[in-house]
């Protein structure tokens, strides 16, 4: 059992969140003896890892409750698959067929992968399917059955009452052309099927039914039961208020929208929940990750290249801070995960809370002893030309002979990672430095100095005969240029592992003939 002062004393993120639910939600939690937690999520475009890091954060946040108290929990992973299609993803196949469909409900636009009954089926269930694997304890919440199956009709009828102050509280932030036709509630059309954004003629309160102008045609229809469904600011508050959510993350972007839904869930009788604004991913340009674009990283390519417990601690890391998010940061993120296991290591109880790995593993720091990082683990994949883990587990067992897959589960894996990576990624990237005469001469130089090296010597005393060539072959004012001349010859990169660890790994007389190698194709 973590000891109460030290939960008391740590700023870790999820515990600060965690503390604050139970402190704003006191009465709500104690009244139906439950917490619950919220994810949105809108399948108008296959699910990209911002889904993924909402409920990651939120499960971290969990995580932090059960430390807290007793309560039962609950994620609620709710699909808005009752929104219509605005625009055809560009990242799917068959895209002609989606055309007749646009602003058709996501649960009635068919599926260009001809796998489920619709499109917001096929991506409400490849979500489903990553979060069951992953191992996530969430409940799954579709928009479209909620309002069909009739869940929501006590509350959009309590927001039918309140449609005269929820227009006082939305028409202020439009456009004036969008006030004249804006409704909160936008009828499916019994003809086309199309989510209609269209202007209210009329309300019948007592018979929950409203009437449209649909192109100067009355068109009437209940509000219950599917018939209609509400507008974004309108439909967050109602699921805020119809499920009593008490907390739920959400993107920068989105703090306006929860400043609405505050007042609208507040005019309905109810205080909102705890909420937490992240910042955005951006890919490699610095552009927002879109679902509909497919620009960033996906989940399924995280997963080709690292652990899905690297990916959870890049989510867990300066959450408020905008990030990019693309393929050549996953080594940097690997190391970073290996780094705080081995650091957890000789910490105390205080230090574990504030560890991120702490919050990756659920309390469960990993045991595993650090062998090397990913980083050099790809240097050694190009080196070796190890082409199968095979090939190059018996390469690491020829210079570390007690090392066993058995004992290092995590360090096995990361062998798969990171010849899918090397071969995937770097390989394709790489342009080799041709030394001139001068530098030629240092490496040389750095050649004849291994002669008198040994594979039994320490790294430490390896890197000193290093940094003495260096300074004796004109780098002794900026020895960082001499080690990135090594680098970008040997490795084809300005950055590399540490060299005296990485001789005393890959051999000394094998990095010799690597460098002679490279220096003789000039």
């Amino acid at each position: 059992m973590i000891d109460k002062a030290n939960i008391d004393k740590t700023n870790a993120w999820p515990f600060v969140e965690a503390k604050r639910i139970l402190r704003e939600r006191k009465k709500n939690i104690e009244n139906k003896g439950k917490i619950i937690l919220q994810t949105g999520y809108g399948p108008s475009g296959l699910p990209h890892i911002g889904t993924f890091g909402e409920v990651a954060r939120t499960s971290m946040v969990v995580n932090a409750l059960n430390q807290l108290t007793d309560i039962p929990k609950d994620i609620i992973t709710f699909s808005d698959d009752m929104d219509g299609l605005r625009k055809i993803p560009e990242n799917i196949p068959n895209q002609e067929k989606l055309k007749n469909y646009l602003h058709k409900p996501l649960t009635q636009v068919p599926d260009p992968f001809e796998k489920y009954n619709s499109f917001g089926e096929h991506n409400n269930e490849m979500l489903k399917n990553f979060l069951n694997n992953f191992g996530f304890k969430y409940s799954f919440k579709s928009s479209t059955e909620l309002y069909k199956s009739g869940n929501f009709n006590s509350t959009l009828k309590l927001i039918l009452k309140n449609y005269n102050g929820i227009m006082d509280i939305i028409i202020p932030t439009l456009r004036k052309e969008r006030q004249k036709t804006y409704s909160p509630f936008l009828p499916i059309c019994p003809e086309t099927g199309v989510v209609l954004e269209i202007p209210v003629l009329e309300i019948d309160e007592k018979n929950s039914k409203i009437i449209f102008d649909n192109q100067g045609k009355k068109l009437e229809k209940s509000i219950l039961d599917g018939n209609c469904k509400l507008q974004w600011k309108v439909d967050w508050a109602m699921r805020w208020y119809a499920l009593d959510v008490d907390f739920e993350m959400y993107g920068k972007d989105l703090i306006e929208s929860a400043i609405l839904s505050t007042k609208i869930i507040r005019l309905l009788g109810k205080t909102n929940p705890s909420g937490f604004a992240y910042e955005l991913f951006l890919d490699e340009k610095g552009e927002k990750i879109s679902k509909s674009k497919g620009n960033g990283i996906t989940i399924d390519e995280w997963l080709e290249y690292a652990s899905p417990e690297s990916l959870s601690l890049f989510m867990y890391q300066n959450p408020k801070r905008a990030k990019k998010l693309y393929r050549e940061i996953v080594p940097k993120a690997v190391d970073e995960y290996l780094d705080f296991i081995e650091k957890g290591k000789n910490q105390n109880e205080l230090q574990k809370l504030m560890n991120p790995v702490w919050h990756v593993h659920n309390g469960e720091m990993p045991k595993e002893n650090f062998i090397m990082p990913f980083s050099m683990l790809l240097n050694l994949v190009e080196s070796s030309n190890a082409d199968s883990k095979d090939l190059l587990w018996k390469f690491v067992k020829k210079y570390k002979k007690d090392i066993s897959k058995k004992d290092n589960p995590i360090f096995d894996k990361l062998i798969d990672y990171a010849i899918k990576y090397f071969n995937d990624v770097i390989k394709l990237k790489k342009i080799y430095k041709k030394p001139n005469d001068t530098e030629k001469a240092a490496l040389e130089a750095l050649v004849n100095a291994l002669e008198k090296c040994d594979d039994g010597m320490q790294p430490e005393d390896i890197q000193t005969n290093i940094y003495t060539v260096g300074k004796e072959n004109g780098y002794k004012e900026n020895l960082r240029d001499w080690f990135k001349l090594i680098y970008e010859v040997v490795f084809g990169d300005e950055n590399g592992p540490r060299m005296g660890f990485f001789i005393s790994f890959f051999g000394v007389q094998e990095t010799k003939e690597l460098i002679k190698d490279k220096i003789s194709n000039v």
